[in-house]
């Protein structure tokens, strides 16, 4: 972890569905590496659903770049050189937004996502599709595949 860490762009109120429960996620991209960081989660039953990641969202915008990745056991980074791609697919009435993130795991760090991160935008979230158009022509990022796309109705 290196303390020269610039930000580049943050990306806000994101969630990984499991099985059971629903992650949030807050992602920030430096010139260096990308940092995805764990703000709560919350169960899928409606009983039991809440938005439990506002506080750490807000420790998360407050913290210094090089304290993210100690703000909880989940958070991990990948450094610009092995991240592979970010595609991020636009949100429709029915769908929401969706961010595909993959990289290159290295044997020595082990992420526990086996190289790729789907997130899913919350229900509070802003369209992101310029932050990461803006990532697309920064230089610094020019060896990942960086990828707007659409959903696409199917015909068949």
């Amino acid at each position: 972890m290196t303390t020269t860490d610039e930000p580049i762009a943050r990306l806000t109120r994101w969630l990984r569905q499991r099985p059971n429960s629903i992650e949030f996620w807050e992602l920030v991209v430096t010139d260096e590496r990308l940092v995805c960081c764990y703000v709560g989660q919350s169960y899928r039953s409606m009983l039991l659903r809440a938005d439990m990641g506002e506080r750490e969202r807000a420790t998360v915008a407050d913290a210094p770049i090089e304290d993210l990745e100690s703000l909880a056991d989940q958070n991990f980074s990948v450094s610009l050189e092995a991240l592979e791609s970010i595609r991020h697919v636009e949100g429709t009435r029915f769908r929401r937004a969706r961010l595909e993130l993959e990289w290159t795991e290295s044997d020595g760090d082990p992420t526990g996502y086996d190289g790729d991160l789907t997130l899913v935008s919350t229900s509070a979230a802003e369209s992101q599709r310029d932050v990461v158009a803006d990532l697309a022509d920064d230089p610094r990022l020019k060896d990942v595949t960086i990828d707007l796309a659409d959903h696409r109705w199917s015909l068949r």
